[in-house]
């Protein structure tokens, strides 16, 4: 029997006010995911001095990133059977909890598991908050609300490392991890009250807990290997190609369980929705290479164009702020457009254009056309987002929203941490199977001369080409649906029902 749970239909539809009101309260939740992965990168030299133990640093990043990641297919799944309010506001308590662990940390190894706990909470936080946003607003209407989660970017990517530097010179580094708990009890407060008035689709069904276990092994493992290998060890190594192989066997199995199993932890008729398929991949695509130009363009502008450290981060602007401008054009054009894929479709062709430009002129372009030529690229990229998201939503059913958002973040974020392996193994010299690469300290102390790293990063410049082409493919492929208030609709068409 299908004991579904709807919205009764005699209760008042959403008015502008109350979506605004959730808003506020389920941003404050995004905010604090979104300035966790910024904000702590530059407090982490001095972290590791106080805590006496600089080797093993990275892991306060992977660990986090190992959690989030696994645990966002997750968030949708519960989101799906137990409703949208509890499962946020289960991942703000299990974020503020390890927040506080994070702060109370007296050594580096339980900093590091802080972090895990932090990123089981954290990992769902930005899924949640796109879902509850599809739950109140029919697709059509969902780009005019585009600026209120681009304004949570935005703000995070630029407070995120300043605060961090900041905080841990002229205060202490736990600062950074207890300012998350008013954050967190605020937002606690707010969605708990808000969200009593969402429209309700859940269907109350089983977790297929074995599903859910092989995809988080399989995830970690993976990870892990992308995360090590080209650094700690060669990409040929026994260790690597033990993970791999090991992640490989896990993929596996999790795809017999999603065949075998009576309710598996993705349905297949997501994993089968042509847009659902092409949307994820084109937003990976794109995602992954604009993440990679985020992590690896300091160290260009360091080598290359030979600025400070600090000054390299200030070099960032313009891609990190251009992708805001950019979603927030398309997403409010998607309310105006029947054919609303041109937008990221131009876009992304710009893209490639100035991709191409930083081919040909690497090493040769002034510090002001190349910031400006990122920003350009940052913008075009960015009128991607919003189109693949809502494109997702709207082909799905409401009971699957939280589970298709939710994968659509979680394969993105694999693909992203693909793409950012392929950029650091072409910097890092990591692709042979001699040794261990370059570290990116002994690039920045002047090891290797100026000519070789312009042409490092003219080819980091051409697999920066390839991944945007790709993503324009995969969004030429997608299916355009019409947009209407019905999601139910819209996922019926492509199901050719």
């Amino acid at each position: 029997m299908d004991k579904r749970v709807e919205t009764p239909p005699t209760q008042a539809a959403l008015s502008h006010a109350d979506i605004r009101s959730i808003l506020i309260g389920i941003m404050l939740a995004m905010f604090l995911a979104a300035l966790d992965q910024t904000i702590v990168a530059t407090a982490m030299p001095t972290i590791g001095r106080e805590l006496g133990d600089v080797a093993h640093l990275p892991w306060v990043v992977t660990s986090y990133l190992l959690a989030s990641t696994a645990v966002t297919p997750l968030y949708g799944k519960f989101a799906d059977i137990h409703g949208r309010r509890v499962t946020l506001l289960g991942g703000i308590a299990i974020f503020v909890l390890g927040s506080l662990a994070c702060a109370l940390a007296p050594s580096l190894w339980l900093l590091i598991v802080a972090r895990f706990v932090q990123g089981l909470g954290g990992g769902g936080l930005i899924a949640m908050a796109q879902t509850i946003i599809a739950d109140m607003v029919p697709p059509r209407e969902r780009g005019r609300y585009q600026v209120y989660i681009a304004s949570v970017f935005f703000s995070s990517s630029l407070l995120g490392p300043v605060l961090g530097g900041v905080i841990a010179e002229a205060l202490h580094w736990s600062v950074i991890f207890w300012i998350n708990l008013p954050l967190g009890l605020g937002a606690y407060w707010m969605t708990d009250r808000a969200l009593r008035r969402l429209p309700r689709h859940e269907r109350p069904h089983r977790l297929d807990v074995l599903g859910a276990l092989l995809m988080t092994g399989a995830t970690m493992t993976l990870l892990l290997a992308l995360s090590w290998g080209g650094t700690h060890y060669a990409w040929a190594s026994g260790p690597i190609l033990s993970l791999v192989a090991g992640s490989a066997l896990l993929w596996l199995a999790f795809a017999w369980r999603l065949r075998s199993a009576a309710e598996p932890l993705i349905p297949l008729a997501i994993l089968a929705n042509p847009v659902v398929r092409d949307g994820t991949i084109a937003a990976g695509f794109g995602m992954g290479t604009f993440i990679g130009l985020t992590i690896y363009l300091p160290l260009y502008f360091e080598t290359v164009v030979g600025l400070s450290a600090a000054n390299s981060g200030l070099g960032l602007i313009p891609l990190t702020c251009g992708t805001v401008l950019g979603a927030t054009a398309s997403g409010r054009a998607m309310t105006r457009l029947d054919h609303y894929k041109r937008v990221p479709v131009v876009g992304l062709s710009l893209a490639l254009l100035g991709t191409a430009i930083l081919i040909v002129m690497a090493g040769r372009l002034p510090l002001l056309p190349f910031a400006l030529l990122l920003g350009l690229i940052s913008i075009c990229f960015g009128t991607l987002l919003p189109v693949a998201t809502v494109s997702i939503q709207n082909a799905v059913a409401p009971h699957q929203l939280g589970t298709a958002t939710g994968t659509a973040n979680f394969f993105r974020q694999i693909g992203g941490a693909l793409i950012v392996a392929i950029f650091g193994a072409i910097v890092l010299g990591g692709l042979g199977a001699s040794g261990v690469g370059l570290s990116a300290e002994t690039l920045k102390a002047g090891a290797v001369d100026r000519a070789t790293m312009v042409g490092l990063f003219r080819y980091v410049f051409a697999a920066s080409f390839a991944g945007f082409a790709l993503a324009l493919l995969f969004l030429l492929r997608m299916t355009e649906l019409p947009l209407r208030g019905s999601a139910i609709a819209a996922a019926k068409e492509v199901a050719g029902e």
